[in-house]
């Protein structure tokens, strides 16, 4: 899902709906489909193709910047109210001594 600093840049705001359209409409209408934009702003609904071609740009830079390491990963990792941790379970691929 695009993220949240995308809802407040330029184009206004997106509702999880209308992320949820977008997104599954950029997996019907692929980058060769004639009038790509129109058909996904007509699938999300409320935006015009200008405004999904911005939202699909930003999503774009958005993904380049966690795949090159500059957005840090959160810290999931915390501890419940009985002591045990709680969030991701981390997995070892490398067996155990026996």
């Amino acid at each position: 899902m695009a993220s949240s600093s995308m809802s407040s840049r330029g184009s206004g705001s997106w509702t999880v709906q209308q992320n949820k359209a977008f997104e599954r409409a950029l997996a019907v209408y692929d980058r060769d489909t004639p009038d790509r934009w129109y058909n996904v702003a007509r699938a999300v609904g409320g935006k015009t193709a200008e405004e999904v071609k911005r939202h699909y740009e930003r999503l774009v830079e958005d993904v380049k910047h966690i795949e090159s390491g500059h957005v840090p990963f959160p810290n999931y990792r915390t501890t419940g109210a009985n002591g045990h941790a709680r969030g991701i379970a981390v997995i070892s691929l490398t067996p155990s001594p026996k």
